[in-house]
């Protein structure tokens, strides 16, 4: 068996526990080709880094992520930090000759997620974007229907994640809720990628869009006593069309932060003229399929725990959100070993791009409370 592939993180925090998690276990991917462990932690906090001790291969745990770099122990390098400081770590991991799974959404504005595809394509290294619910078996599932063109003619196409936690204003502001640290794109560059991986992976790029964005809370407590300014979009809408055979279709982004009743809900509608397919985490086993007949009906499967890379787990079992982001890291360092084949993969620079070239159109829609046309294919 060849060597593991050996991963470092920059950002101790709640999604680089999410990866040593997701290493930690896997053994319960099946004759999977590609062997990893996490050896190198990179935080600022001294109780984030501490966390990471009790993981048995993990041999640095740096303040510097410039030592972390250096490591001749690190292969690959998982980056999870604000916004604002993704173009300069993840250039220097490429210039440390590293290879990168990034953080959404790639950059904190479209100017610095070209910088970062071009430094990625000239780099040579091997470099892709977090996005990991689509790995779940509906969204498979719901991929799979589409591309084989289950659907017919395309009618429309509906996508988005919704939270609510926003909706208590007593919650505390951070980092997120700033323009300085999360960019003027808001709530799109925090939940964006996870709405349109899907569509662009189908080849459906929006041609123009029209956008209704929301800050609704101003300013929230700063955790010391007093109040801070909250200046980023809490909610979109993105009303998009794409031309399929020559048809406009309407396609609809939805990015949300304050949706009433709704914890953690990523969705997917795709209608046609012969078929349609639904999906919502809120029911993470049940897929919605519609094919075309007399009567006109939605069909219920209860799915079970199929995912792009067999598991020991069983077929009965419900699978949830550390069971997809173990399949995006399986997908990234399959990709990455050149055996990923026909499978569904993680975000790729260009697609990250044209996330960013969408959501730069919506905010000047927003300003001109027009249409704007969005730029072609990166």
């Amino acid at each position: 068996m060849s060597a593991p592939v050996r991963i470092g993180i920059i950002g101790g925090g709640l999604m680089g526990r999410e990866v040593a998690s997701a290493l930690g276990r896997w053994f319960v991917l099946n004759d999977f080709p590609v062997q990893a462990e996490l050896v190198a932690v990179c935080d600022l906090v001294e109780s984030q880094r501490e966390w990471f001790r009790q993981v048995p291969t993990v041999k640095l745990l740096t303040a510097d992520h410039h030592e972390l770099l250096a490591s001749p122990e690190v292969d690959v390098v998982y980056v999870a930090v604000p916004h604002n400081l993704h173009q300069t770590l993840y250039l220097d991991v490429l210039k440390a000759g590293k290879d990168l799974l990034a953080e959404k959404p790639f950059g904190i504005d479209l100017a610095a997620a070209r910088t970062i595809a071009r430094a990625a394509e000239s780099s040579g290294r091997f470099v892709r974007c977090s996005s990991e619910f689509p790995f779940l078996p509906g969204p498979q599932r719901a991929f799979q229907f589409a591309r084989e063109g289950g659907v017919g003619t395309l009618l429309e196409v509906r996508s988005g994640f919704h939270h609510s936690s926003d909706l208590d204003p007593t919650k505390v502001a951070n980092w997120k809720r700033q323009v300085r640290t999360c960019g003027e794109i808001g709530v799109m560059g925090d939940l964006g990628m996870h709405a349109v991986h899907v569509p662009f992976r189908l080849g459906w790029v929006p041609r123009r869009v029209y956008a209704q964005l929301q800050k609704i809370y101003l300013e929230r407590p700063d955790g010391k006593g007093g109040m801070t300014v909250c200046d980023t979009w809490d909610n979109a809408l993105l009303h998009t069309d794409l031309e399929v055979d020559g048809r406009d279709v309407p396609m609809r982004f939805e990015m949300k932060r304050l949706a009433p009743g709704e914890t953690n809900s990523w969705f997917l509608e795709i209608l046609g003229t012969e078929g349609g397919v639904k999906f919502n985490t809120r029911e993470p086993k049940t897929l919605w399929t519609f094919q075309r007949g007399k009567e006109q009906t939605w069909n219920r499967t209860d799915l079970g725990f199929h995912g792009p890379f067999p598991t020991i787990t069983g077929g009965i079992f419900e699978p949830g959100f550390p069971d997809c982001f173990l399949q995006m890291w399986a997908a990234y360092l399959a990709e990455r070993a050149g055996q990923l084949g026909d499978r569904f993969g993680c975000v790729t620079p260009a697609e990250a791009v044209r996330s960013h070239e969408l959501f730069a159109a919506a905010l000047e829609s927003h300003s001109e409370k027009r249409a704007i046309e969005c730029p072609g294919d990166s």
